[in-house]
């Protein structure tokens, strides 16, 4: 005799967040807030935020894309963008937020980026130079 066969667990639906305009910079930080709450609920991979309802793009909502790519990034995720008009990538190519916007997340990476330079420190105040006999005049 035997049993009733093991249920399968329901699968994670994608993450999709729908923005619409006008997306304004009051609005960026429950964005952000409800893009976490879909990606702690769905399966894995990226978070897909559905541009098409965005009429004319400006920079808060270039703003809003780049807070919602670093939330994601911090819970390990990355974002992928969908119904993006053209009007909307020509404005991320002209911020350079382009290709870190739809490029993959760096799991669990947040630092600089390979290849890049750490911030030079400032000299502590109070602390001059030497001048040597010869030396240019600055």
């Amino acid at each position: 005799m035997t049993g009733p066969e093991p249920e399968n667990p329901p699968t994670p639906s994608p993450a999709v967040l729908v923005l619409a305009q006008p997306v304004t910079r009051a609005e960026v930080a429950r964005l952000c807030e409800r893009l976490a709450a879909l990606a702690r609920r769905a399966g894995p991979g990226p978070v897909t935020v559905d541009v098409g309802g965005v009429g004319r793009p400006d920079l808060a909502v270039v703003e809003a894309l780049a807070r919602l790519r670093l939330t994601a990034a911090r819970l390990g995720r990355g974002i992928q963008l969908r119904n993006a008009r053209a009007e909307l990538r020509r404005l991320l190519a002209w911020t350079g937020l382009d290709e870190a916007l739809t490029a993959p997340a760096a799991l669990g990476h947040l630092g600089p980026e390979p290849g890049g330079e750490a911030e030079q420190r400032e000299e502590a105040l109070g602390v001059q130079e030497g001048v040597e006999p010869g030396d240019p005049a600055p």
